[in-house]
């Protein structure tokens, strides 16, 4: 945004930014207990127990962000492993595997199927970002058996998971050799908390909180998260109104002539060869959205108001 700001010179308040994925209308953070300021974090301070409610899963580790156990990861599989990363995806997974020294192969959906026998690690990011592609439990847990019966990895990552919880591998993470990978920061709109959480066997997250450190997480971000984990009425209706989002989006971008090739409820991608050219038009409007060059693509969140709304109609019948 800074650097968009710069460029176009429009001041940063002035723009719509639609590039990101997150949900405009975030969880309503009330005031922070003096406490949660003045003291060190606790563990198991209410948190924990949340997310285990929350994602049904019984073994988990409060990280800051899960960008923290994306490159944790990497640093204790050990010897140089060969890794698959679905192309294009989040592109920090491949960065940081590449950073420790392990080879990682690119990966089309086509080739995903035959790929779980011959990878040492399988990385992946379900609804993938920026496709929308959805992988299905059954079919993921099928790879993962694969890998473990090899002593492999399957890491999902789910940061866009929350609108569709049925989906979720959280429940199967006692399983050796599965890492799931959660986060507030999009359907609770809370990335600036950076919290995140490892679910996984507990003698690996061990190792990863041992790697991390003592109070990775600070104390208010730790009191935000726990409320926000707990307000069952806010986040049924939270996924409500996204869902319908979502499908307004879907059709606002259809009737201006890119129809999406994929979506979830708190983004739209549409492929076209024109990318650059209708990023640079929005933009001068002083409306930012994430354009891919492999392929060449937009990505385009949620407005967060309807004057946000009516803004991206126009923008787009102008560029």
């Amino acid at each position: 945004m800074r650097a968009a700001a710069a460029h176009y010179g429009i001041p940063a308040p002035q723009w719509l930014d639609l590039s990101t994925g997150i949900n405009p209308q975030g969880y309503p953070v009330g005031p922070v207990p003096a406490g949660a300021w003045q003291r060190l974090p606790e563990d198991e301070d209410g948190l924990e127990a949340a997310a285990r409610a929350y994602y049904g899963a019984e073994s988990l580790l409060p990280v800051a962000g899960s960008q923290a156990a994306i490159q944790a990861l990497p640093r204790l599989r050990g010897k140089r492993a060969r890794v698959g990363v679905l192309e294009p995806s989040y592109n920090e997974h491949a960065r940081a595997w590449r950073a420790a020294g392990h080879e990682v192969v690119e990966l089309t959906e086509d080739e995903l199927a035959g790929a779980a026998a011959t990878l040492d690690v399988l990385v992946l990011v379900n609804p993938n970002n920026p496709t929308a592609v959805y992988l299905d439990p059954e079919t993921l847990l099928d790879w993962h058996r694969m890998l473990a019966a090899r002593g492999g990895w399957l890491v999902v990552d789910e940061a866009f998971m929350d609108t569709t919880p049925e989906q979720s591998l959280a429940g199967y993470t006692p399983r050796e050799g599965l890492f799931v990978l959660r986060s507030l920061g999009k359907f609770f709109g809370l990335a600036g908390a950076r919290v995140g959480f490892v679910l996984a066997p507990d003698g690996w997250l061990r190792r990863i909180a041992e790697l991390l450190g003592p109070w990775s997480v600070p104390g208010p971000a730790r009191w935000v998260a726990q409320q926000a984990l707990e307000d069952r009425a806010w986040q049924t209706q939270t996924r409500r109104r996204l869902q319908e989002a979502g499908r307004r989006l879907e059709t606002l971008l259809r009737d201006a002539g890119l129809p999406p090739a994929g979506g979830t409820p708190l983004f739209q991608w549409c492929r076209t060869e024109r990318a650059q050219v209708i990023q640079d038009a929005l933009a001068r409007q002083g409306i930012l959205v994430r354009r891919f060059d492999r392929p060449a693509s937009l990505r385009f969140g949620l407005p967060g108001s309807e004057a946000e709304w009516q803004r991206l109609e126009t923008g787009l019948q102008q560029a």
